[in-house]
């Protein structure tokens, strides 16, 4: 058995409310986010721009116990809640693990560099590229935890034809996604 979605249907989406509720989180969310981290700071000194991969995640794994895990933990966790805020406020509900993977960390990664680059312009804040790799990969992180369960259950809701199984919603792209229209994929 195949299967194949009925092309008159359209693609079963995210209600309008959560959609809209998804899009004001994530306004309200990128707002709070920019004031804790473009506010000035009043410091009598801060430490040089790193521009090195990697060099403040060694120098936390040097510091070792709770303080190098805090630090870790501070770059992690920031930006983790748009792994879910992002797709929630994009609305699709039958798309590929991966391709909303990848989708997801790259609009992450360009508003991690913009707040970096904003960041570094802010009194008491210098630019650190840490900061935003260590965001993407919380992103990644939470969005891996929870959308594709979460579509999974959505989709496994939403869809009417009784006795549907969770084994047909896999975590990756259904068949007839990948299939040109008007044709049906072989098994």
């Amino acid at each position: 058995m195949t299967d194949q979605a009925n092309p008159s249907q359209p693609a079963p989406e995210v209600s309008p409310r959560l959609r809209l509720l998804g899009i004001l989180w994530l306004t309200g969310y990128l707002g709070l986010i920019g004031w804790l981290i473009l506010r000035p700071l009043a410091v009598g000194w801060t430490s040089p721009a790193n521009l090195t991969p990697f060099a403040s995640v060694r120098l936390a794994f040097s510091v070792g116990s709770l303080d190098g895990l805090l630090r870790l933990a501070g770059g992690l966790l920031p930006l983790a809640p748009l792994g879910v805020l992002l797709p929630l406020a994009g609305g699709r509900l039958r798309v590929g693990w991966l391709p909303s993977l990848l989708r997801t960390a790259g609009c992450s990664a360009l508003i991690a560099t913009g707040l970096e680059i904003l960041k570094g312009w802010a009194p008491g804040h210098v630019l650190n590229v840490d900061d935003i790799v260590l965001g993407v990969l919380g992103v990644a992180a939470c969005h891996l935890a929870v959308v594709p369960f979460t579509r999974s259950r959505l989709i496994e809701r939403s869809d009417p034809r009784p006795g549907r199984s969770r084994a047909a919603y896999r975590l990756h792209a259904p068949l007839n996604t990948l299939a040109p229209r008007g044709s049906s994929p072989q098994r």
